[in-house]
């Protein structure tokens, strides 16, 4: 299964692990990416920790828990390629609506990475 259908069928809890330019550490709940046409891992970051680490260290990690028995998941190793505060971009690929009193675009941002590596959620002695 390719990963765009393997996001868009499985709901589960995201977090992404980032860290700054001198090696401090954050963990944050994250929604399911978004998967471009042309495989780009997309994340809606808010201007917050995470997103300032990204600022000074392009790399990151994300693990996905699938919902359900069992540890089923995946971990993405990330590297920032681009960003995009387009409005309507940003709309375009939200899953969840807002108030129309609050938007939630005017400090997002759809942040692209490029998968370095993808292992499962449990074990693989891959390095």
């Amino acid at each position: 299964m390719e990963l765009k259908e393997y996001f868009e069928k499985n709901k589960g809890t995201g977090v992404l692990s980032t860290a700054d330019n001198d090696g401090n550490v954050d963990s944050a709940i994250y929604a399911r990416p978004h998967i471009m046409d042309d495989g780009e891992f997309v994340l809606l970051m808010r201007d917050r920790l995470s997103y300032a680490n990204l600022q000074s260290n392009p790399k990151a990690a994300y693990l996905f828990l699938e919902e359900g028995a069992g540890y089923k998941g995946a971990r993405f190793f990330l590297k920032k390629v681009k960003e995009n505060m387009d409005a309507e971009f940003i709309k375009s690929i939200r899953r969840r609506a807002y108030h129309e009193d609050i938007t939630g675009e005017e400090d997002t941002h759809a942040v692209f990475f490029e998968i370095t590596k993808q292992l499962p959620l449990i074990g693989d002695r891959k390095k």
